[in-house]
C-alpha cells in the first residue's frame, strides 16, 4: 500500500510539472526581477539585471527627467549650475558633484558605486568609453534640430525603462500635452496667435553683446510652434540644437516681434536690460521702444526635458497673454 501511494504522489507531481502551476512553490525570495535591454545613441546594447536606482547623470537634461520619473540621482554634473539654470526641476536630494558637464570626474564617479551612468552624446567618446569600464552606460542623442520634441520624449522613455518608471513616463508626456493644449488656447483667447516671437539669450565677452537666437530648430522654437506662434528668426541655426548667433544690429531686421530672453543674475547678469540698456541701437528697436520685450522666468532649462518645458510654456503664455 505505501509503494501504492507513493508512486501516485510521484504520479500527481509529474502531471502537475507537466501541466503547470498557478502558484509555484514559495522560496521566501523576491521573484527575481526581469533583464532590461535597450540599444542607446551609439548603438551599444545595455543590459540591466534590474531597473537601475543609483544613476549618475552627465547633463542636466538627463537629471531634470530623472528627478521627473522621480529617481534622485547619486552624483549630477555641476550641482551649482543646475540649481542656478534648471531650478524650475528642482532637485530633491543632495547628490554628489561629479564635475563639469564636458570633464566628468572618472574618480568621483567610481566611488558613487552607480548601477547605471547616463550621458548624452555630447560628451566625448573617449570619456564615454571610461565610463563604460565603472558601470552600464546609457548614451542618449544630445539634441536633434529636425524633430527636438520626439527626441526629448524618446530620451525620456529610454531613462524611464532603465529605471522601471514607464508609468511615469507616459504620465509625464500626457502632462506635458495637456500644457502645450492649455497654452495654445489661453494664447487663442488672448488673440495672439500667429505672434511673431523671437526668444534669444546671451552673453557678455569683452564688453559685447552677442546674441544667440533659437531659430525653427531649437527645443524652444518647436514648443512655440505647437502653441501656434511664429518663429521670427531668419538667421541659420546649427543641426543639433538649432541655436544661432548674431549681435545687437542683427535684431533690426526682425521689426515690431515679441522678444522673450531668459538671464541669470547668478551667472552673467542680464545682457538685455543691464548691459544693452545705453545703446542706441537697441534702444532704437520697434520692439524695444513698443515695450514687447518680456524677461521670463529664472532657472528654465532651455534644453530640458517636459517638466522645464512646462515651466516654459507657463512663462512665455503669462508674458504674451497679461
Amino acid at each position: 500500500m505505501r509503494r501504492l501511494l507513493a508512486a501516485v504522489a510521484t504520479a500527481v507531481a509529474v502531471l502537475a510539472t507537466a501541466c503547470g502551476t498557478t502558484q509555484p512553490p514559495s522560496t521566501g525570495a523576491n521573484p527575481a526581477p526581469s533583464q532590461i535591454t535597450l540599444t542607446d545613441a551609439s548603438g551599444a546594447s545595455l543590459h540591466l539585471d534590474r531597473p537601475a536606482t543609483k544613476v549618475v547623470g552627465t547633463e542636466w537634461n538627463v537629471v531634470d527627467d530623472l528627478i521627473t520619473l522621480g529617481v534622485a540621482p547619486v552624483g549630477v554634473a555641476d550641482v551649482k549650475g543646475y540649481k542656478a539654470w534648471a531650478s524650475a526641476v528642482p532637485l530633491k536630494n543632495a547628490p554628489k558633484d561629479i564635475g563639469m558637464r564636458d570633464q566628468p570626474s572618472m574618480d568621483t564617479i567610481a566611488s558613487l558605486a552607480p548601477d547605471l551612468i547616463i550621458a548624452t552624446t555630447d560628451l566625448p567618446s573617449s570619456a564615454v568609453k571610461q565610463m563604460r569600464k565603472v558601470a552600464p552606460v546609457l548614451l542618449l542623442e544630445s539634441a536633434k534640430a529636425s524633430d527636438q520634441i520626439g527626441l526629448m520624449t524618446k530620451s525620456l522613455d529610454l531613462i524611464a525603462q532603465a529605471t522601471g518608471r514607464t508609468k511615469q513616463a507616459q504620465a509625464a508626456e500626457n502632462a506635458f500635452e495637456a500644457k502645450v493644449a492649455a497654452g495654445k488656447k489661453a494664447i487663442e483667447g488672448a488673440g495672439r496667435t500667429g505672434a511673431k516671437v523671437a526668444f534669444a539669450d546671451g552673453y557678455v565677452a569683452s564688453n559685447q553683446v552677442t546674441i544667440r537666437p533659437y531659430t525653427k530648430g531649437s527645443l524652444i522654437g518647436a514648443v512655440n510652434e505647437r502653441l501656434g506662434l511664429q518663429n521670427a528668426w531668419t538667421v541659420k541655426g546649427d543641426k543639433k540644437y538649432g541655436l544661432g548667433a548674431t549681435d545687437v544690429e542683427g535684431l533690426t531686421t526682425l521689426g515690431d516681434v515679441q522678444f522673450a530672453y531668459i538671464a541669470n543674475d547668478g551667472d552673467g547678469g542680464d545682457p538685455f536690460a543691464r548691459d544693452l540698456a545705453k545703446n542706441s541701437v537697441w534702444k532704437g528697436l520697434p520692439f524695444v521702444k513698443a515695450g514687447h520685450v518680456h524677461r521670463l522666468p529664472e532657472g528654465i532649462w532651455m534644453f530640458g526635458g517636459p517638466a522645464s518645458m512646462e515651466a516654459y510654456i507657463d512663462g512665455i503664455v503669462g508674458a504674451l497673454t497679461k
